[in-house]
């Protein structure tokens, strides 16, 4: 009969625990080791491949000046980090969303939303610091292993094996970069931020400025939310976490030092003229760019891009640039009352679909499904939407040999849920395209207002203020005369 020593099984554990910690990597940014089995290398193979996927489905904002611009505050804060030789990727994302992320590996994202109410390279390279101090700390990699299981058997079985480390990494630590970390590692992010602004000349107090422009956003989401009755939309990843007097952010940019007045780099003017021209709101022609209107049936649908569209005689095709993979849709008339899902078994002769979901967008009902079996001339997701008196079939078809892994087909069948969910009834912006709208810097003079200002803009009914929170005014306050301020054009 055996007996249990529990002194002695503790003692095993915690030397093999000192023994696999020992063998980690030191965190020169933590100064601690990362209790994690996961080598720099390894780190940077996955946010470059999370990197690849993200610009792939994500529209990136194609301005060369402002990107270079944006990558040059960055790198000089990066080299200024706690892990300097680490090769940094800059990029800015074409939404208004107001945010910013990063992934593993040194792969930072500003939205170009979040720009275009900042007013100085000093808030820009907070944002970008605050980043840079998530990759610095290992976040993405430390929350995955915290999720894993804080227990001693989880540890160990990560540390020795691996498991659950490595498995759906675009699911579960993309979520965690874009939704924020946490109360402690958001600040620990704030404090490596801090540090790193003020060892590459940056004023770290324009990081208080930051957080009082995005409380300024939540409160006015709120108000909006309750006029129109709505639920409000006040997150952003970015300091999410913070309150507008944040004693524990104020004390960690006190703790980061304070420069000289002569030696700090804020450039106001130097962000104004690099910023000029920034689109504002939706980027219509980057957005909408291949969207397909039929004017005479009266739908609109979004090819992927760079994809060639032609109206054929029986059906509209789009093809691939590289002909590997099409997108058609035929029209019929539709039967009665007949549920959307019966229609398409209908039209292609089967009992069942596989990954079968309803389709309501725009109003309109529909059904989608991949066809079981499906052969080669047989298309590999299938849709039926009802539009009127018509039923529009959208067929998606690989005509790639090669496509035969499930990352493959997975990431073609994303693309045709992407066209089949972005069909909707045409709309008289799809015929006329409105100009893009886009921020400029006009100087005040003594009968300045921005509810006279407002009234010449059309950015929807809150103009004013939108206005003041793009010039950091709201919910009140007046531009000074001979002060330079954002307007939209």
């Amino acid at each position: 009969m055996h007996y249990f020593n529990k002194h002695y099984f503790k003692s095993m554990v915690t030397a093999t625990l000192i023994a696999a910690i020992a063998g980690c990597a030191f965190n020169p940014a933590t100064n601690r080791p990362d209790l994690v089995l996961m080598s720099e290398d390894k780190e940077i193979k996955i946010g470059r491949e999370m990197h690849e996927k993200l610009v792939e489905s994500t529209p990136i904002y194609k301005d060369p000046v402002l990107t270079a611009y944006v990558n040059h505050v960055g790198q000089k804060v990066a080299a200024a980090s706690d892990r300097p030789d680490l090769e940094y990727h800059f990029t800015i994302i074409d939404s208004q969303d107001i945010n910013a992320f990063a992934l593993p590996g040194g792969y930072i994202y500003i939205n170009r939303g979040l720009l275009t109410y900042l007013h100085s390279e000093a808030e820009m390279a907070a944002v970008l610091a605050h980043e840079i101090g998530h990759v610095t700390a290992r976040h993405a990699v430390r929350q995955k292993t915290a999720a894993t299981g804080a227990g001693v058997a989880s540890v160990l079985s990560v540390l020795v094996t691996g498991s659950g480390v490595v498995g759906d990494v675009a699911n579960l630590w993309s979520t965690a970069a874009v939704k924020g970390y946490g109360r402690d590692m958001e600040l620990e992010a704030d404090r490596f931020g801090a540090q790193y602004m003020y060892n590459a000349g940056y004023d770290p107090q324009a990081m208080i400025n930051v957080i009082g422009l995005l409380k300024d956003q939540e409160i006015f989401a709120r108000r909006r939310a309750r006029i129109e009755g709505k639920k409000p939309q006040t997150y952003h990843g970015v300091f999410s976490t913070h309150p507008r007097n944040d004693i524990r952010l104020q004390e960690v940019v006190e703790a980061a030092g304070k420069l000289p007045e002569d030696h700090k780099i804020t450039k106001i003017e130097y962000y104004r003229e690099k910023t000029d021209g920034l689109v504002y709101g939706q980027n219509v022609q980057q957005s909408d760019k291949n969207r397909y209107n039929h004017k005479r049936l009266g739908f609109s649908l979004l090819f992927p891009e760079d994809w060639k569209v032609e109206n054929q005689r029986s059906a509209i095709v789009g093809t691939a640039p590289d002909s590997k993979a099409t997108i058609t849709i035929k029209v019929d008339q539709r039967k009665n009352n007949q549920p959307a899902d019966m229609a398409l078994r209908e039209v292609y002769k089967v009992r069942d679909l596989e990954q079968g979901e309803e389709l309501n967008q725009y109003r309109l009902e529909g059904h989608t499904g991949r066809l079981p079996s499906a052969g080669e001339a047989d298309p590999d997701r299938v849709a039926v939407i009802y539009y009127g008196s018509r039923q529009y079939i959208l067929e998606g078809r690989i005509n790639d040999a090669s496509a035969t892994d499930a990352e493959s087909l997975n990431q073609y069948d994303n693309l045709f849920l992407s066209s089949i969910r972005s069909f909707r009834p045409l709309r008289k912006t799809d015929i006329v395209q409105p100009d893009i709208k886009r921020v400029r810097y006009v100087k005040a003079n003594d009968k300045t207002t921005f509810a006279s200002l407002a009234r010449h803009m059309e950015i929807g009914e809150y103009a004013e203020e939108q206005l003041r929170l793009l010039n950091g005014y709201y919910p009140r306050g007046e531009p000074k005369p001979g002060e330079w301020i954002k307007i939209v054009q």
